[in-house]
């Protein structure tokens, strides 16, 4: 009997050994920490050296003959570490719709995150009067509040200089049940549809 206990001890010993060093080799939360984040509907024709400044607008169209939404803004968040979401989110900007509608919107939340690396340098290189950090590209998805009561969804997209393929560059939203979803790709020179992201 005694015999057997040994055994089974040395294999719990074994297997305690094991959970360790696996749980070493895994990254910790401590090694990616969260990121505070600053994005911007942006003012650039994007065409370097022209200036990057806050204050743009960007629009997105709803399918089937519905209209087109066009808003403003900025705002910061803070993504956890662990990917998820966060309620610290800020800011949030004006809203026009092409059938009359208007007002505000806020920024209530982040639902997700993904930074996609930081931008490439361009010749001759832009000037950033934003100059919150690291400019990024990634796609970013807040929850907003209408200043009408309806509720939604937005998400920026940021492609700019050096960002990978399958990223939208420019705003998409739900409002109600509506779904802004169209977006169209900004044109070189034309001060609309541009965002971006910094990150510190």
């Amino acid at each position: 009997m005694r015999i057997k206990t040994r055994y089974w001890g040395l294999g719990g010993w074994l297997a305690l050994a094991d959970t360790m060093v696996l749980a070493a080799a895994l990254p910790s939360s401590a090694a990616d920490p969260a990121q505070h984040v600053r994005w911007d509907i942006v003012s650039t024709t994007g065409v370097p050296p022209g200036p990057l400044n806050p204050g743009g607008h960007a629009s997105a169209t709803a399918p089937n003959g519905g209209d087109t939404i066009t808003l403003t803004g900025f705002g910061t968040f803070v993504a956890p570490a662990s990917g998820g979401a966060s309620s610290a989110a800020t800011g949030g900007g004006t809203w026009t719709t092409s059938s009359g509608g208007l007002g505000t919107y806020t920024t209530t939340g982040l639902v997700s995150w993904v930074n996609a690396g930081p931008q490439a340098p361009t010749t001759p290189p832009f000037i950033d009067n934003i100059d919150h950090g690291t400019r990024v590209n990634g796609t970013a998805v807040l929850r907003i509040t209408f200043s009408d009561g309806s509720d939604g969804v937005l998400t920026i997209g940021c492609h700019g200089p050096g960002a990978p393929p399958g990223i939208f560059e420019g705003i998409a939203t739900t409002k109600g049940y509506t779904t802004y979803y169209t977006v169209p790709a900004p044109v070189p020179g034309v001060d609309a549809g541009r965002t971006n992201f910094h990150v510190r």
